[in-house]
């Protein structure tokens, strides 16, 4: 093999090495952004993504909204069919809340049975009937786990810059709906409530 070939062949491992090397970092950068359960956005993937849509909504004057979703007595599924079936219920549910989303939105598992849904250019009104739909939706859907019909229902707080004249942040819109997530449980679940400096019922 003359000098050139072999120069030539050791660059080509050293570009195979290196290209090698970089779909692994990129399999890892993307294995830390996705919740391995649902296959969805993970909370630290949607804060990165929220950053990015936060900024151009606030330089555009233009109104978002968080929703906050917790799925009611999931505790119950748990202790009652065994965590498998719950965690066909948590798939199930990433899947249906990325099929209603609309292409602009974000929505990701939050941990737990919580899950998150950023909803740009969304008033107050606009993230209410986004919220009441879900959990019709919900209500309504027929979970199955192991051949048999499950109930479910959700519990959302809602926080939208609409509603209380500043732009917030991602992680302060979040708090928002956490408190409004935390009065609709309070007040029965099977709801939302929005955060407006005052809770009020949606």
């Amino acid at each position: 093999m003359s000098t050139e070939s072999l120069l030539a062949t050791i660059s080509v491992a050293f570009i195979l090495l290196a290209m090698a090397k970089e779909r692994t970092e990129l399999r890892h950068k993307t294995a830390a952004l996705i919740d391995p359960l649902t296959g969805i956005a993970n909370r630290r993937a949607f804060l990165e993504a929220a950053s990015a849509i936060v900024l151009r909504q606030t330089d555009g004057g233009r109104p978002w909204a968080v929703l906050l979703i917790d799925l009611d007595h999931f505790k119950s599924i748990n202790d009652t069919y065994g965590h498998v079936a719950g965690d066909i219920v948590l798939r199930e549910f990433g899947a249906l809340l990325v099929h209603t989303a609309r292409a602009g939105d974000i929505v990701a598992r939050a941990g737990g049975e919580e899950f998150l849904a950023l909803l740009p250019d969304t008033d107050l009104g606009g993230a209410s009937r986004a919220a009441m739909r879900l959990c019709d939706t919900v209500r309504t859907h027929p979970f199955l786990v192991n051949g048999k019909r499950m109930q479910l229902t959700i519990s959302i707080g809602v926080a939208s810059t609409s509603a209380i004249g500043d732009d917030g942040t991602g992680r302060t819109m979040i708090q928002r709906a956490d408190e409004a997530l935390y009065d609709a449980k309070r007040s029965g679940r099977d709801r939302a409530k929005i955060w407006s400096g005052e809770l009020a019922i949606v």
